[in-house]
């Protein structure tokens, strides 16, 4: 047959060739790869070094699916837009890889425009099918129940939400109460007296801040004239974040500050603020300080969670197996022109 210059795809190597090649059997092949502890120095390089030169790759699926490996780690993440889970996800995914684990991520819902997600069933399942060792959820996901179910023996570490009750799962999360209470602490001590909170919708978590927000504004025994706390309900959303402002800065005695449930609303609270023309006269807070909050043009004064540290804290749990129940990481407070007073 004549040349045309058309070629046949390389068969791709076997566990067979790389066992041929360092002469050694084809079960100590697999078991370098799925235990190489097991193997002796010098056979799991001669097998390491056959395989490089061949191009062999173990077929992890396959390995999933036969049961036979503990190297791999589920990561659900609820949002894969949020920067913030993105930022948990990064730290995550380079704890687990140094402790020989592959972190394979795929997102738990389908983005709908509904301000109430659905659970992305058919994902989370082949999630399951390939039997991870254990699972991080990054975000509040919903229906757990569901997720757990699918998961089977897995063992799940929660990171950056407030499941509520979850039997045998541990939770890293930011210390909330202690974010928010740096927001008011710092408002008050340039001054403020009246300060409002736009939040408290949207789950556990904005919730839990309107809370502490309240918690927080009693400390410094400012509640009596807030009414109890001066909270207009918000959830995650800019335009959620300006809605909210407008029904604060439209009272008969509107706050001098506002702080917001996360850095987007802040940026929505930052529009209502500057349509009432009040720029520079109202103090706007954030929380999560994700990327937004450091732009030149919003430079915004915002908590800090570390979500490096809650993802690096969550993979040390899922290796160590170590299962502390709630762990609550410090935040720290990045203060930024948003809410420092202009001459």
């Amino acid at each position: 047959m004549a040349d045309d210059g058309s070629t046949t795809a390389a068969r791709r190597a076997t566990m067979r060739d790389v066992a041929d090649r360092a002469a050694v059997s084809k079960s100590l092949v697999s078991l370098a790869f799925s235990s190489p502890a097991s193997v002796s120095p010098e056979r799991r390089a001669r097998i390491l070094d056959a395989a490089d030169a061949l191009g062999f790759r173990p077929n992890r699926v396959a390995r999933s699916l036969n049961g036979a490996r503990d190297d791999f780690v589920g990561i659900l993440v609820a949002d894969s837009r949020n920067p913030v889970l993105a930022e948990v996800v990064d730290a995550a995914r380079v704890s687990l890889a140094a402790g020989g684990r592959l972190g394979l991520m795929t997102s738990a819902v389908l983005p709908n425009g509904s301000s109430r997600p659905r659970l992305d069933l058919d994902a989370v399942a082949m999630l399951g099918d390939l039997q991870p060792s254990g699972l991080i959820v990054v975000g509040s996901v919903p229906t757990m129940d569901r997720v757990v179910q699918v998961m089977g023996a897995a063992r799940i570490v929660i990171a950056s939400a407030r499941p509520g009750r979850l039997a045998g799962a541990a939770t890293v999360r930011g210390d909330d109460e202690v974010g928010i209470r740096l927001v008011v602490d710092h408002l008050v001590d340039i001054g403020h007296r009246c300060i409002g909170h736009v939040g408290g919708a949207g789950g556990r978590v904005a919730t839990g801040r309107a809370e502490a927000f309240r918690a927080a504004v009693h400390e410094h025994g400012l509640d009596g004239a807030l009414d109890g706390g001066l909270v207009a309900e918000s959830d995650f959303s800019e335009a959620a974040g300006y809605r909210a402002a407008l029904e604060l800065l439209d009272r008969d005695e509107p706050p001098t500050a506002i702080t917001a449930v996360n850095d987007l609303a802040a940026i929505g609270v930052t529009a209502a603020v500057r349509q009432r023309g009040l720029s520079g006269s109202v103090a706007v807070t954030g929380y999560d300080n994700t990327y937004l909050a450091a732009l030149g043009a919003v430079d915004l004064t915002s908590v800090d969670p570390d979500n490096a540290a809650i993802g690096r804290r969550a993979a040390e749990l899922l290796l160590s197996e170590e299962n502390p129940g709630e762990v609550l990481i410090a935040p720290t407070l990045r203060v930024r022109s948003s809410s420092v007073p202009r001459d």
